[in-house]
């Protein structure tokens, strides 16, 4: 659902993919190939939103801020499940875990990691390439050349899945048995425990 507000009317770039049950209001831009899920609200009404090319925001996610400041999501920006982004700058490439919280006038740093259920306090600087972690946040090691790699890959996924959705994605009705010749999903991504087992 897409929402006039005030004036504003949303941006949304034709390659992005916005899902029918996110909300987006007001002074929204979306560039192109952002992934926005279900149960997302992104919330331009107090302030202006900027969510650059080839970042996803996932299900559940809330985009907000205090009247007068901005959300600024940089290029490549992953936004994991259920995280809560209010009043904050986002870097290039940075991976922010699963109901992670980062408050208003934050800035994170260029390809860094912030961990699932962290919350970062209002007003800190999250340096380049940081791994942060905790309630309240901590910064415990550097991202690594190889961390970055898998990241970026992890991204790259979600940057494919907006064009997969627009040519696949259609309501139905459920089927009530499972198919004998129902194919399996291919694996295009490992976890990163996974990937270090190897």
């Amino acid at each position: 659902m897409i929402y006039e507000f005030n004036g504003y009317i949303p941006v949304v770039h034709e390659t992005a993919f916005v899902h029918p049950q996110a909300a987006v209001t007001g002074n929204v831009i979306i560039g192109k190939n952002v992934y926005i899920g279900p149960g997302a609200a992104i919330r331009g009404d107090w302030g202006e939103i900027i969510i650059e090319d080839n970042c996803n925001v996932q299900e559940n996610c809330t985009l907000h801020m205090f009247p007068g400041t901005k959300v600024h999501l940089k290029e490549m920006a992953h936004i994991g499940h259920g995280a809560i982004i209010h009043g904050a700058i986002i870097g290039r490439n940075v991976l922010v875990g699963m109901n992670a919280v980062i408050m208003d006038r934050v800035e994170v740093g260029d390809e860094s990691v912030v961990g699932a259920l962290c919350f970062i306090r209002a007003d800190e600087k999250i340096p380049p390439r940081s791994v942060v972690v905790g309630n309240p946040h901590k910064i415990v090691k550097e991202v690594t050349d190889e961390m970055l790699a898998w990241k970026t890959e992890g991204t790259q996924v979600y940057m494919q899945l907006p064009a997969d959705l627009h040519a696949t994605l259609k309501p139905c009705e459920p089927l009530r048995i499972v198919p004998e010749n129902r194919k399996k999903q291919a694996v295009s991504y490992k976890t990163w425990n996974e990937t270090k087992a190897q």
